[in-house]
């Protein structure tokens, strides 16, 4: 990386040094700023063995953010407000420089010594992800969602829970489409609060999905439309001092007509670790096996199943760095008339390891390096890739 790429965030990082204290810690209203410079050697995720977007793999782009932060706990009302603007500017693939979006308001209210919850909406504009389909124009990814959700607690040791949230995606490519889809989900809990603070849950959970547009395969527009019943348990136990676990696991039921026979059954969920022994070192663990979207153009979703494994090193007061491996393997029951549906599967495999430098509490600098490949399967077309990237940013509040 040449000193005139990296001269711009060095100028920033003795800015911010040289900025005043502004605003504390505990004042409601922050300004946000930051830069932040990356590079990937396969941005658009080009199978091995096939030739890149006009020859060529690998980008290297710049972006600035800015916007207000305000946090502020009126009684017991808690307000608090996200709005951020951001462009970014690519060196070879201009085509795909955008303005990224990311605004969040929640209100966490709270009635007498009993009752309390939340109501909020997102909205978020970014860069869809290039990893399930090939191509080099931009598709931006709009993203909203509306939630409620309120508990109550009626007796000492148990909490009554209910909420909505409804998610609607939206991408900017005529291509891409068919991927744009509103998901709405009910959820009710019924929770044990032990006074260890350990807590134990029932939850029943439905989804709804809705695609407007149909999937076009093999010149038929498919619908994508589909219900997902969701029964589980929820549990957090602390089981010593410095070992806890955080797990929603139990039982899904996802019915998707226009694929196959429509219906999927199984255990599904989420399992967490965390090991915090004294010292500067933090453990984390989490395996899964869920339902999750996929933004391909043969398939809407997959059965994915994972593990990931983390560590967090506190090296000084200042200065963490983490290191984080991912494997997730996604499979995918096909519709009745695809040949080889057997083979339809592929997994991704992520690792990355970044540090963090804190040198005030509203300051931060940040470096990180990553790798990413796929095992990909020819039914899908989803091809072998393998990407390496590496990020440089710098940000702050005052």
């Amino acid at each position: 990386m040449s000193n005139f790429r990296t001269r711009p965030l060095a100028l920033l990082i003795l800015a911010l040094f040289a900025l005043p204290a502004g605003a504390g810690q505990r004042d409601a209203l922050h300004v946000y700023g930051g830069v932040a410079y990356g590079h990937d050697d396969n941005l658009l995720r080009v199978p091995e063995g096939q030739p890149g977007f006009d020859n060529h793999l690998s980008d290297s782009w710049w972006t600035r953010e800015g916007g207000l932060i305000f946090d502020k706990t009126y009684s017991r009302q808690r307000i608090s407000i996200i709005a951020k603007l951001s462009k970014t500017d690519f060196d070879y693939f201009k085509q795909l420089n955008y303005d990224g979006k990311d605004i969040q308001a929640n209100w966490f209210w709270q009635l007498g010594n009993h009752l309390e919850g939340k109501i909020g909406s997102t909205y978020q504009q970014v860069l869809a992800p290039y990893t399930d389909f090939r191509s080099d124009e931009r598709n931006l990814r709009t993203s909203r969602s509306q939630y409620a959700e309120a508990a109550w607690r009626f007796h000492a040791a148990w909490r009554v829970r209910a909420g909505f949230q409804r998610d609607k995606y939206e991408y900017e490519l005529l291509s891409q489409r068919f991927n744009n889809r509103t998901e709405d989900a009910s959820e009710l809990e019924l929770g044990y609060l032990a006074r260890s603070g350990n807590t134990v849950g029932l939850v029943a959970r439905k989804v709804k999905g809705k695609y407007p547009y149909g999937r076009p395969i093999n010149g038929v527009l498919v619908g994508s439309d589909f219900d997902q019943d969701e029964l589980k348990v929820r549990v957090k136990y602390q089981a010593t001092g410095s070992t806890g676990f955080d797990a929603l696991v139990g039982y899904t039921q996802r019915d998707q007509p226009s694929f196959g026979a429509g219906k999927t059954k199984g255990a599904a969920g989420k399992v967490r670790a965390t090991y915090q022994p004294r010292g500067k070192m933090t453990y984390n663990a989490a395996v899964w096996r869920d339902f999750a979207p996929l933004e391909s153009t043969l398939v809407s979703y997959t059965l994915n199943k994972g593990a990931s494994v983390g560590a967090q090193w506190d090296a000084t007061a200042k200065i963490k760095v983490n290191a984080d491996a991912i494997y997730e393997r996604r499979n995918y029951n096909a519709r009745r008339e695809f040949d080889g549906a057997g083979d339809l599967r592929d997994a991704i495999r992520t690792a990355s390891l970044r540090a963090t430098w804190t040198p005030r509490p509203t300051i931060q600098v940040s470096a990180g390096v990553a790798h990413q490949e796929r095992s990909g399967s020819v039914v899908l077309g989803t091809g072998s890739f393998k990407s390496n990237s590496m990020t440089l940013s710098a940000n702050a509040q005052f």
